[in-house]
């Protein structure tokens, strides 16, 4: 029998794509919840001894070994556990890509939020910090336009076949400046992204960790 796994993640977090991959996997893990978003100042230390950043996702596997960076674990998971396909092989049509825009989606969107989520981080004058989020904000649009206009997808981001990129994208686009900037910057991922939250597999997860509440889509 498969060891479970440990996830410290978070509710409404990119950690949850993290366990949309284990849930698609049928891997089992036991989810540590770090942040509560209420603001404490002590959220975040649970994460502390698997990842001095205070960050989710942080994934621990059974020998202890410890992995972070979504999109890094949504690649091993998916290497792992080839039966589940969500991902092109080593080597196969399709993995250059596959690879690329992983890492793109990790460095020039996802990293954003570090500076939008808490622009004080950057911007010590409070007054400054409407206009660092907003610009924040037309980044990650502007990075989501060039995106859809340089893939040709399919059903899925990469073709007919669900992958990690696509559960990837479908969660990170739920985050501000959302859904709704995302359709209009980049119309060709809208269907990959909608299968991604139709999917079956998945209802369950949704409605625990990220829930299809009034007005997410912005």
């Amino acid at each position: 029998m498969t060891e479970p796994l440990t996830l410290y993640s978070a509710k409404g977090s990119g950690a949850v794509a993290v366990e949309a991959a284990l849930t698609l996997i049928g891997r089992p893990y036991a989810p540590i919840d770090v942040f509560d978003w209420s603001g404490d100042p002590t959220d975040g230390e649970k994460v502390l001894a698997a990842n001095p950043m205070r960050q989710v996702p942080a994934l621990v596997l059974p020998d202890g070994e410890v992995l972070t960076e979504s999109a890094a674990i949504l690649i091993w998971l998916a290497e792992q556990h080839p039966e589940a396909g969500l991902a092109p092989a080593p080597g196969a049509p399709g993995r250059a890509q596959f690879l690329r825009w992983m890492s793109y989606v990790s460095s020039a969107i996802y990293s954003l939020y570090w500076v939008k989520d808490d622009p004080a981080r950057l911007a010590p004058d409070p007054a400054a910090r409407p206009a660092l989020v907003e610009a924040a904000h037309d980044r990650i649009a502007d990075c989501w336009r060039m995106m859809g206009e340089q893939i040709t997808p399919g059903a899925f981001i990469l073709g007919d076949e669900l992958s990690v990129l696509d559960l990837y994208v479908a969660v990170v686009s739920r985050f501000r400046p959302r859904r709704r900037r995302l359709y209009a910057a980049a119309p060709k991922l809208e269907g990959p992204v909608r299968r991604v939250d139709a999917d079956p597999r998945l209802q369950a997860l949704w409605a625990e960790r990220m829930p299809f509440s009034t007005g997410w889509e912005g």
